[in-house]
C-alpha cells in the first residue's frame, strides 16, 4: 500500500516539476520578429532542458512587466531605461549581449532629400521641413525611445505638436514597417527587423552609419529580492548561456540572406 502511495505521489509531482522547467522572458518585438528567438531558443532548450516563453513587447512594456514580477528575465535595447530598471531595484546583473544599429528607411524617391546625409538629427529636420509622412512606433519601445531622442536633438516635437504628417502606429516593428511601405512613408527601424522584413514595397535605407544609431541589447535578471517567486536560477542559466561562447556563436551565426543581423558583444560592460 505504501509503495502504491509513493508511486502516486511521484506521478503527481512529476508534471508539476516538469512544468517548472521554463522561464518567462520579456523582450522586444525586434528580437522576436527578426527571427532571432526562433533560431536561439531551441538551442538553449536543447542544452539545458529549460523552455523559454517569450513576451514580445516594446522595451518599455517589457520592463514594466518585469517590474511587476511577471517575467523572470528581460532582454531589451534601451540602455538608459535598463540602467534605471536596475537602479530602482527591479533588476540585477545586467550584461551586454549583442548589438546592431538603427536605420532610417523611406521611399526610394526620397522626397525629403535625406539620402546622402550622415547626421540622423539633421535628417529628421529634413523630414519635418518637407512634411514627409513619418510612421512612429509610438509604443514606448527601444526604437521609439531612440526616435524620440533624435527629435529632441533636432529641437522638434512632432508628436507633441500633433503634426499631421507624423503618424503613430502603436505597434511592433514589423507592423510599423508594413504601414510605412503601404503609405510610402519614412520610419526608424532596427536593422535586424528591417533585414528580415519581406514586404519592403518601395522602401529602402536612406540613412545609416550615424554613431548615435548604435543599438546595444542587454539581458537583466529580475531581482528575486523584490519578487521571490521568480525562477532566479533558471533565468541565470539563460543569461549565462547568452554570454557563453556557445550563445555568442549562435547569435553571430544568425543570418538572413547572407546578412548578420546581430553582433555578439558579451563582456563589453
Amino acid at each position: 500500500m505504501l509503495r502504491v502511495l509513493l508511486i502516486a505521489l511521484c506521478l503527481a509531482a512529476g508534471p508539476a516539476h516538469a512544468e517548472e522547467r521554463f522561464i518567462t522572458l520579456a523582450s522586444t518585438t525586434s528580437t522576436d520578429q527578426s527571427g532571432l528567438f526562433a533560431h536561439l531558443l531551441p538551442l538553449f532548450t536543447a542544452r539545458t532542458g529549460i523552455a523559454v516563453r517569450v513576451l514580445a513587447l516594446g522595451t518599455g512594456q517589457a520592463l514594466r512587466v518585469a517590474a511587476n514580477g511577471d517575467a523572470d528575465v528581460v532582454l531589451v535595447h534601451d540602455r538608459p531605461a535598463e540602467d534605471k530598471f536596475v537602479a530602482d531595484g527591479f533588476g540585477i546583473d545586467r550584461r551586454d549581449v549583442m548589438y546592431n544599429d538603427f536605420v532610417l528607411v523611406g521611399p526610394a524617391a526620397d522626397p525629403a532629400g535625406v539620402r546622402g546625409l550622415s547626421d540622423a538629427a539633421e535628417a529628421f529636420r529634413h523630414l519635418a521641413a518637407a512634411r514627409a509622412t513619418f510612421i512612429s512606433r509610438g509604443d514606448n519601445s527601444g526604437t521609439h525611445a531612440m526616435e524620440t531622442r533624435l527629435w529632441r536633438i533636432a529641437a522638434l516635437d512632432p508628436a507633441g505638436t500633433r503634426a499631421p504628417w507624423y503618424l503613430s502606429a502603436g505597434q511592433g516593428m514589423g507592423p510599423t514597417l508594413t504601414m510605412a511601405a503601404a503609405r510610402d512613408a519614412y520610419t526608424l527601424a532596427d536593422r535586424g527587423t528591417w533585414l528580415s522584413f519581406r514586404d519592403h514595397g518601395d522602401l529602402c535605407v536612406v540613412l545609416e552609419g550615424d554613431p548615435r544609431l548604435f543599438n546595444p541589447y542587454g539581458v537583466i535578471l529580475v531581482n528575486p529580492a523584490r519578487h521571490p517567486h521568480v525562477k532566479a536560477d533558471l533565468a541565470r542559466s539563460f543569461s549565462d548561456w547568452l554570454v557563453s561562447p556557445e550563445g555568442q556563436s549562435a547569435i553571430g551565426g544568425f543570418r538572413i540572406g547572407g546578412h548578420q543581423l546581430f553582433t555578439p558583444d558579451a563582456g563589453a560592460d
